[in-house]
């Protein structure tokens, strides 16, 4: 897929975030994630670098120990290692292009599913 956008890709969830991959390797993936108001990815440290640019919306990017709040045009970068989570605020829907690199693994990603299923943004 060579070109898109968020209105081309645009898909929210009642139940959770939602996250549309337009590209992947071994190496890179990118994902647009859809957030409806409160709705986040739960934190979690895989080892791969991360990159948040916020398209529409406000929220909370986490990075280690900090929390940065977020809003359209800003862009919160995360080293690999790093705890990591993103939280749309309360009254907003958030919508940010998501890249990785290079992609988490399953393995990694179980902390997220654990996070989703309790409910918890902080898992830990």
């Amino acid at each position: 897929m060579p070109i898109t956008d968020f209105d081309a890709e645009r898909a929210y969830d009642d139940e959770q975030f939602a996250a549309h991959k337009v590209f992947k390797t071994d190496n890179l993936q990118v994902v647009c994630g859809y957030f409806d108001p409160g709705q986040f990815i739960p934190v979690h440290a895989p080892d791969s670098d991360l990159v948040v640019a916020v398209q529409s919306g406000t929220g909370v990017v986490r990075e280690g120990e900090t929390d940065h709040r977020v809003e359209p045009g800003d862009v919160v970068t995360v080293a690999a290692g790093t705890d990591r989570g993103v939280k749309a605020d309360d009254d907003s829907q958030l919508e940010a292009l998501l890249v990785t690199a290079p992609p988490p693994s399953e393995a990694e990603h179980e902390p997220v599913r654990v996070g989703l299923r309790r409910g918890e943004f902080d898992p830990s």
